[in-house]
Order: structure tokens, then sequence, then C-alpha cells
């Protein structure tokens, strides 16, 4: 009679945790609403933003677990990172520097409420279907990388269910070429398990990011966005120990 109490418990907690979870995400998507409605200057609405998203962690109970925030350049730089679930957007906004701003599938210029949050808070859009499409907003991030933009990607462009690193999209690295920046690889792990894609439901897994060291342009991988890519993916796999699914 043990097990069956057990796993009842279980799954009242997680329940109860879930209606919590998605109490504070809303309390803080209103705030960080609100701010990007109401603040003037890029600056503060990316601070604000920022804050805003901290604090949807904090109340939760699940704050992230960080490692290796020193290895972020003081200047410009393009961050890379693994993508395992919708929380890994939140996570990043919420604890990397606020100058970075985040470049994210176009499809969400379709969803009015979280497209204006994006844009406001200094997001930049990519079309992923259409050749046109994809070629301008691909010209806008090169342009905004030559300007000395921070920017923030997930190269796989899209999270999976399961464990593992998939094959990184060009754009990222293009733009680090032709801005001269910096590429910093950040291994994300535990947003899988609490809230994987697929799932409306989070569990209480406190996640965590490991930002590793930056391969800088005088690296010889420079020459080539396809050997560099390659190389931040590899060391974001060597930390996870995920398995590679770049020909999956």
């Amino acid at each position: 009679m043990t097990a069956p109490s057990a796993g009842i418990g279980t799954y009242v907690a997680r329940t109860l945790f879930g209606l919590y979870g998605w109490v504070v995400f809303i309390f803080g998507a209103l705030l960080a609403l609100l701010a990007v409605l109401l603040v003037p200057g890029e600056e503060r609405r990316h601070r604000l933003a920022a804050g805003a998203t901290r604090a949807i962690f904090i109340l939760a109970g699940l704050p992230a677990e960080i490692h290796g925030l020193e290895n972020i350049p003081d200047g410009n730089a393009v961050v890379v990172a693994n993508h395992a679930s919708y929380v890994d957007g939140l996570l990043l906004k919420a604890y990397l520097p606020y100058r970075f701003s985040f470049v994210v599938k176009g499809e969400m210029r379709n969803v009015p409420v979280a497209h204006f949050l994006l844009r406001r808070s200094g997001s930049k859009f990519v079309e992923r279907f259409t050749a046109a499409g994809s070629s301008r907003d691909a010209r806008k991030i090169v342009k905004a990388a030559q300007g000395g933009d921070s920017l923030a990607f997930f190269p796989e462009g899209t999270s999976k269910l399961e464990p593992g690193v998939g094959r990184f999209r060009a754009g990222a690295f293009v733009s680090a070429i032709k801005g001269n920046m910096p590429i910093v690889p950040i291994a994300i792990s535990g947003t899988r398990e609490l809230l994987p894609a697929g799932r409306l439901w989070p569990w209480p897994v406190r996640p965590r990011f490991e930002v590793l060291p930056p391969i800088t342009p005088d690296d010889p991988a420079f020459g080539d966005h396809r050997l560099l890519a390659e190389e931040a993916r590899q060391q974001i796999l060597a930390v996870l120990g995920e398995p590679d699914l770049r020909d999956i």
C-alpha cells in the first residue's frame, strides 16, 4: 500500500507546484508587460524585463544554479546555448547581462502579446520557413552584430524531447565573424525536466547553466562559420554529457 500512496503524494505535490508555477509566471509576465509598455528607454526596459523574469524563478523557489559568469566578456559578444525547453529563453533573459538581445524564431511574430514583449525588450526575429524572409532577417542581424550589438542565440532552432544536442544553424556564427565578436557557449541543464517540449505543467526542478570560456576571434575556427559552430557545439556537449544528435 505504500507505493500507491507515495505515487499519489508525488502527483498532488507536482500538481500544486504546477498551479503555483503558472501563477508566478503570469505575475512575472504582467510585470514585464507593464515595464515594456510604460518605461521609456531601451536600456531601462532591458533591465526591468530581466528583473521581472528573474523574479519568476526566485518566487517559484527555483533560482538558477549558475557557473562561469566571469567568462562573459565585458565587451560585445555572441552567446550560443543548447535548447532543451521553453524555459531556456526565460532563464538566459533572467541571468545574462541585460545588454544581450535574443534572436528568436519568426513564428513569434504571430503571437501578439509575446511578440510585443519580445520586441520591446530588444529581441530580434528570424524567419525560418521562407527564403526571402530568412535572408532579410539574417541581414538585419548581421548588421546589428557589425554595429556592436551583443546577441544570444539558440542555434539548434528548436527544443527537443530527447536528451542531446543537434546541429547548429549558421546565423549565430556568421554574425560573430562579421561582427568580430567572441562566441560564448552556454550549457543549459535541468530545464528539460522542469518543462519539456510538449508538456505545459512545470515540475520543481532547479535549472542550471554553465558559461564556458569564450572562443575569441583569433581562434582558427573563425575562418569558417561551420568550424566555429562545431567547436562551440562540442564544448557544450562535453559539459552536458548528452548524446550528439547532429546527424539525426
